[in-house]
């Protein structure tokens, strides 16, 4: 039996909010997660998409190999 989860493997908590960027979930309830019920885990599920409007995302990091893309002007 496999337990329904949001996450996207994206896992990384907003400071100011105390959610995951990636799913919406705070830590307790991450690390809670496999012990809720069904029911519960729909409930915090369909408040998800409302905090992760809330969250405030900051542009990606350039990463060394698209820098040096960028500097070539292969981008």
């Amino acid at each position: 039996m496999s337990i329904e989860s949001p996450c996207i493997l994206v896992c990384a908590i907003d400071m100011k909010t105390g959610y995951c960027f990636g799913c919406g979930r705070t830590s307790a309830e991450i690390a809670g997660w496999i012990g809720y019920s069904p029911e519960l885990r729909r409930a915090v599920m369909a408040e998800l998409p409302a905090r992760l409007a809330k969250l405030e995302r900051k542009p990606r990091r350039e990463t060394k190999r698209a820098r040096i893309a960028r500097e070539r002007g292969e981008i």
